[in-house]
Order: structure tokens, then C-alpha cells, then sequence
């Protein structure tokens, strides 16, 4: 019988490292042929039209506050000093010009605060208190007439702090009542899911403009008579009833999509009907959609750009009002609409990121 000779396994490549520039770039550039065609079309086209942005943009741009200077190029440059001569403007619309600190006050305020809310260490009792000391100074501020500081009306609020307050309150207010009307449109109570179901789909089925409309022109018309609700509280109801309309239906998937043992579990150890949602129901099915609801998010703060058919001016009704009466800088809407855009794109990208790392830390996405 022939011995039994053991040969060696040869060793194997090392495995292709999963971190570092060289990792991203194949993960995202060149995983397979269809990503390197995708790859080698963009950067085509960028060496193709980029060059000519640049040079509009950077090297043939004005940006002086010199008008005559703008006109001069015919467009063949971009005339960044209208952005230069209007920008208070375009930020804090039509509030009293001595008195604007006023508003970057509260605008840092109020981003501070979004900023604090989004770190998980300050996720503590005191962070609602926090809270409320922070929109009581932003409201102080913006609407004066304590501390020696001249009352400004809502209606004359305007452009960048205008925007943030209406997405902040808007968000705030209309997810609570989104979970609401999820948990009641899958009730077992017939009226109260009926309810529910109205009006999910009577606010969904038209658009952001008509509930506009109806908040700042009809909704007065409930009131009792000789009172008239200030035109920011009309318009931040229409948005808050909007925004939870399409909320309520992203909280119901996530409602459906928790297993039915969840519920049978949580009904074995005898919780009730509300301690089973807050602990054990609503933490997972929240989990799920966050996608979803930050998408929800993300389309308020654009949506709020509509509130100028009703007489609030925020960032582009802002821009609109800074240009509409300078037939010197008018021409150069594009411009200011492109910083408006600068503003709106930071905005939704700070959001969008914030989701995929929340979606990371809770463990929402498949890993392996």
C-alpha cells in the first residue's frame, strides 16, 4: 500500500482591502462593467461641458455691485454681484434693514438647536426644555416689542428664517399627528378609522397650493366673528395638515411591516393597547421607514417655497420681491436663483446624510 503523501494547499490571494480611497472607488466607480460604462460616460460629459461652466462661473464672472459692469458681459459671464448687492434681501426679506441682526440671531438659534437635536448625546430630558427656551427667543426676537426692540408683524417676516421656522414647526407638529391618524386608520373602531382614512385621502388628492389657499382665506371664515388668526399661524396649519397627510401613510407601512408576533408577544405579557405601541410597536415600525420619513421631510422644506401665493416671502419670494423692483439687477434672476438653490441643496443634502447614518446606527439596512 502506498503511503499517503499530505501536500500543502497553496495559499490563497489576499482578500481586496474593504476600506481606503482604492475600496470607494471600486465599490462606486468600477464594481462591474456597467458601473465603469456609467464612469467613463460622466467623466465625458464633465470634460466636455465642465471647462465652459467654469469659466462662466469663475473666470469671466463679475462680482462687483457694479450693474453696468454685468451688463457689459451679455450673459457670457455669471454676474455674482447681484448676489453681492441683495443678499440681506434674499435673507431676511422684507424686515426693517437696521434692524436684521434680529433675524441671524434667531436663524442661529434655531439651527443650533436642530444641530444639538441631531447628536445622540444630548438626547436627554432637559434637551425639550432646551427647546423651548430656544423658539421663545426666536419668536422674542423676531416679533419684538420687549427689550426696546420695535415690533415687527409676522406678514413682514421673510426669506431664510421664514423657511427654517415653517420646516422645523411644520415637521415638528405633523408627525405626532401622522402616527395618530397611522394607528387610527388601522383601528377596529369603524368611525375612527373611517375619520382617518378621509382624511388621508382628501388632503392627499390635491395639492399644496389649495390647502394654502384654504388655510389663509377660508379658515377665517370659522372663526368667530371679528377674530382673524395671524397669517403665519394659517399658513403653518395647511403645511403641518400636508405634511402629516403624507406622514401618516409612510408611519402606516411601517406599522404593517412589523411581524404579527410583535403584537401577540406584547399582548402576552399584558400590555395595553398604548404601552404596546410606545414600547414595542412604534420604536420598530418608526426604524423601518426612516427613509421614508426624512424623504417626507425633505419635500417640506421645498414645499415651503410656496407660501409666497399667500403673502409670506421666503427665500425665492424674497429674491422675487429684491429683483422685481430693480430694473438694474432684474436680468439677473438666474443668478439669485442659483444661490437660492445653493441654499435649498445644503439643506436637503445635511438631511439626507443624517438619515443613511441614523439608518446605520439602528441597524435599519441589510448587513452581512
Amino acid at each position: 500500500m502506498s503511503a499517503i503523501v499530505h501536500a500543502p494547499v497553496p495559499a490563497r490571494p489576499a482578500p481586496a482591502l474593504g476600506t481606503g480611497v482604492g475600496a470607494w472607488l471600486r465599490a462606486n466607480l468600477y464594481a462591474d462593467w456597467k458601473n465603469a460604462l456609467a464612469t467613463v460616460i460622466i467623466l465625458l460629459v464633465a470634460a466636455r461641458y465642465l471647462p465652459a461652466i467654469y469659466q462662466w462661473a469663475v473666470t469671466d464672472a463679475v462680482t462687483a455691485r457694479d450693474p453696468n459692469a454685468c451688463r457689459a458681459l451679455a450673459h457670457s459671464g455669471a454676474c455674482w454681484g447681484v448676489i453681492a448687492e441683495k443678499y440681506r434681501f434674499i435673507l431676511f426679506g422684507r424686515f426693517p434693514f437696521e434692524e436684521q441682526w434680529r433675524p441671524l440671531i434667531a436663524t442661529l438659534i434655531l439651527v443650533g438647536l436642530l444641530v444639538v437635536s441631531a447628536l445622540r448625546r444630548f438626547w436627554r430630558p432637559w434637551l425639550g426644555l432646551v427647546w423651548i427656551c430656544g423658539l421663545a427667543a426666536f419668536f422674542t426676537l423676531m416679533h419684538g416689542g420687549l427689550l426696546g426692540m420695535s415690533a415687527v408683524e409676522s406678514a413682514r417676516w421673510g426669506g431664510f428664517p421664514l423657511t427654517m421656522i415653517l420646516t422645523t414647526l411644520g415637521i415638528a407638529a405633523a408627525l405626532p399627528l401622522a402616527v395618530l391618524v397611522a394607528l387610527g386608520r388601522r383601528s377596529h373602531l369603524p368611525a375612527i378609522r373611517a375619520v382617518c382614512t378621509v382624511y388621508i385621502e382628501l388632503v392627499r388628492g390635491v395639492p399644496l397650493v389649495s390647502v394654502l389657499f384654504m388655510a389663509s382665506f377660508m379658515f377665517p371664515l370659522f372663526m368667530p366673528s371679528g377674530y382673524t388668526p395671524d397669517v403665519l399661524l394659517r399658513v403653518l396649519a395647511g403645511i403641518i395638515l400636508f405634511a402629516a397627510a403624507y406622514l401618516a401613510e409612510t408611519v402606516r407601512g411601517g406599522l404593517q411591516a412589523v411581524p404579527a408576533g410583535q403584537y401577540e408577544a406584547a399582548a402576552a405579557l399584558g400590555l395595553s393597547y398604548w404601552q404596546m405601541q410606545r414600547k414595542i410597536v412604534l420604536p420598530q415600525a418608526l426604524r423601518i421607514v426612516v427613509p421614508g420619513l426624512v424623504n417626507s421631510f425633505i419635500s417640506t422644506y421645498k414645499d415651503t417655497s410656496l407660501v409666497t401665493i399667500v403673502g409670506l416671502y421666503e427665500l425665492t419670494g424674497a429674491l422675487g420681491l429684491a429683483l422685481r423692483g430693480d430694473a438694474e439687477w432684474r436680468q439677473f434672476y438666474f443668478e439669485g436663483y442659483l444661490f437660492i438653490g445653493l441654499i435649498y441643496w445644503i439643506g436637503c443634502f445635511a438631511m439626507s446624510h443624517y438619515s443613511q447614518r441614523m439608518e446605520r446606527a439602528l441597524h435599519t439596512g441589510n448587513r452581512r
